[in-house]
């Protein structure tokens, strides 16, 4: 558990009273706050709707998406522990440089430019270095000749950064490692299995007077997908009304096709 000092007990105590929260639930808001620099914070609460995100003046965001009331109760909570850790000693004083430290990135590194915090990563950017800590792991990679303009963080995944330069957007990777470990790469799309589900799941083409295209139709009417029959009725139709079946033969496809959706 994140220790605090006495006065940070105090101010912890005094906000789970006085909002019917536990102990644990403010704690995990303050640490919240505290990793978006006291201007925005994502959290997992149970007690405050599950997931939800913060920002000051901002948007307010929880799981129970139409419950304004608790969308107030979260911004006056974040509110108040923003202002809390701006004017108070909430954290027992850790040795900059080390894990746990509001001054979590290598002490040779000096001042960043540019710091913030995305879930359970943090980053700091610096003149030709960025300073990136995972689950309290430091890495730091040289940016070269890339301007950085800001960090984020890819959707779907807790574990990888990408940054903004001159040159556009690159993944935290590219970068040549200084120190510490590598980030986990992105998941990355597999476009080839994307087309093979395309052509696999592509209604066979009708042409006009193509020979034995009822048969066709049957052949593969055992692995059609109800999207796929839709359209093979549509096809049907094209057909129809190019005189290439008569209305009957029509009918009657369609027929047999609608009773296996």
């Amino acid at each position: 558990m994140q220790k605090l000092t006495d006065i940070g007990e105090n101010f912890v105590n005094d906000i789970a009273s006085r909002y019917g929260l536990s102990h644990d639930a403010v704690l995990h808001m303050l640490v919240a706050v505290n990793n978006g620099g006291c201007s925005m914070a994502q959290f997992n609460c149970p007690e405050l709707g599950g997931s939800g995100q913060w920002m000051r003046g901002g948007m307010t965001m929880v799981g129970d998406m139409f419950n304004n009331g608790l969308k107030t109760t979260v911004d006056n909570i974040c509110n108040e522990l923003s202002n809390i850790l701006s004017n108070n000693q909430i954290f027992p004083m850790i040795p900059a440089g080390t894990p746990g430290s509001n001054q979590w990135w290598p002490v040779n590194l000096g001042t960043p430019f540019s710091s913030g915090a995305q879930n359970n990563s943090r980053y700091a950017v610096f003149p030709n270095r960025l300073a990136v800590e995972l689950n309290g792991q430091v890495s730091v990679y040289d940016t070269l000749n890339h301007n950085i303009g800001g960090v984020s963080q890819q959707q779907g995944s807790n574990d990888s950064l990408s940054f903004s330069s001159q040159f556009g957007t690159l993944s935290v990777n590219s970068l040549p490692l200084v120190s510490g470990q590598a980030m986990p790469p992105a998941p990355q799309t597999n476009f080839v299995q994307q087309d093979n589900f395309t052509e696999k799941n592509t209604a066979p083409e009708f042409v006009p007077n193509q020979p034995n295209v009822n048969e066709t139709i049957t052949n593969n009417s055992n692995t059609e997908t109800t999207n796929q029959t839709l359209e093979i009725i549509a096809k049907l139709a094209e057909l129809r009304d190019l005189g290439a079946l008569t209305d009957d033969e029509y009918n009657s496809k369609k027929s047999d096709l609608l009773q296996r959706i």
